[in-house]
This record gives structure tokens, C-alpha cells and sequence, in this order.
């Protein structure tokens, strides 16, 4: 009597839902952290205007030796085609994600904010009107003409709220 075993092919159903299941898992684990890390590199568009705007102060603290008075911010706008002096705005910087970059000053102290859209965040409609901001606070040394700075995650002069930490540039969380 010859008996044939029958070589099995293929995968049961329980192999297969176990491999749905742990496909599953790891999507539930990877889109919000694939969401924020796309948000945060949106939120670099703000950074790199905060940037610009911090070499400008920088150099005319190095040139002159003083911090600018707030109604000199036109001396260091970001963009020199338009600037509301009135609400020292440096420059024209609407964008999908940035409403506007601000700069004032108090003493040595020199504060560059970022508004963000909070539809980068949220996912709304890009003119909204909800912003939050971040910023870039600049200190001038008492002794020489230098400048350091620090970002941190909201504007205490600005009364439209902070941005989240886990959505800030990494030099600012």
C-alpha cells in the first residue's frame, strides 16, 4: 500500500489574521508619529524666517553696540519690500503656514516671534485665523556687543497661545 503525503501549500487562516494584527499594531504606532514628524518639518519654514530675522539683529547689534529700538525694526526687516512698522512685522511673510514674523524689544532684550496657522497642526483650513507662536528671545551681553539667543515655545505678549512643544523645531523644545 502506498500512501502519498500531500506536501501542505500555503498559509492557514489564523497565520494570516496574526500577520494582519501585527500590521495593524505597527500602523497604529507609526501614522501619529509620521503626522507630527510632518508637521514639525512644516514648522521649519517658520524657524528659518526666525533665523533670518536673528542675523539681522544680530549684525546691527554687532556693528553699533546697542539693541534697536522696537520703532526700528524697519532697519532689520526680513523682507524690505513692505513692513508694518505699526505692528512691527518684518516683512511680507504670509504664508500657508506663517502669518507673520514680529520683533520687539525691551532693554537688552530683543523677542522675534513666529505666528504660526494653527491648521498646520490641526489639519484646517490654512487662513483660519487661530495662530500659535513660537520665539526666538535674543539677550545682548552687558559687556560687549554680542547676542545670545534662545527659542522657547510661546510669545507671553502675543494673547494667542503657545505651540505645542512636540511641534517646535528640535533647538527649541
Amino acid at each position: 500500500m502506498n500512501i502519498q503525503k500531500k506536501a501542505q501549500k500555503g498559509f492557514t487562516l489564523i497565520e494570516l489574521m496574526i500577520v494582519i494584527a501585527i500590521v495593524g499594531i505597527l500602523a497604529a504606532i507609526a501614522l501619529p508619529a509620521y503626522q507630527d514628524y510632518i508637521v514639525r518639518s512644516k514648522m521649519s519654514e517658520a524657524m528659518v524666517a526666525l533665523s533670518e530675522a536673528k542675523t539681522t539683529v544680530t549684525e546691527y547689534v554687532a556693528s553699533t553696540g546697542t539693541v534697536p529700538l522696537t520703532a526700528d525694526v524697519t532697519k532689520f526687516a526680513c523682507d524690505a519690500t513692505v513692513t508694518d512698522v505699526d505692528s512691527n512685522m518684518c516683512g511680507p511673510r504670509s504664508s500657508d503656514i506663517l502669518e507673520k514674523i514680529t520683533i520687539t524689544t525691551a532693554g537688552n532684550i530683543v523677542f522675534i516671534v513666529a505666528e504660526v496657522y494653527a491648521s498646520v497642526w490641526t489639519g484646517g483650513d490654512p487662513v483660519d485665523g487661530t495662530v500659535g507662536t513660537f520665539q526666538l528671545v535674543g539677550t545682548k551681553s552687558a559687556n560687549n556687543a554680542t547676542m545670545t539667543w534662545e527659542c522657547t515655545g510661546g510669545a507671553t505678549m502675543v494673547l494667542t497661545g503657545a505651540v505645542d512643544s512636540k511641534y517646535l523645531p528640535a533647538n527649541c523644545r
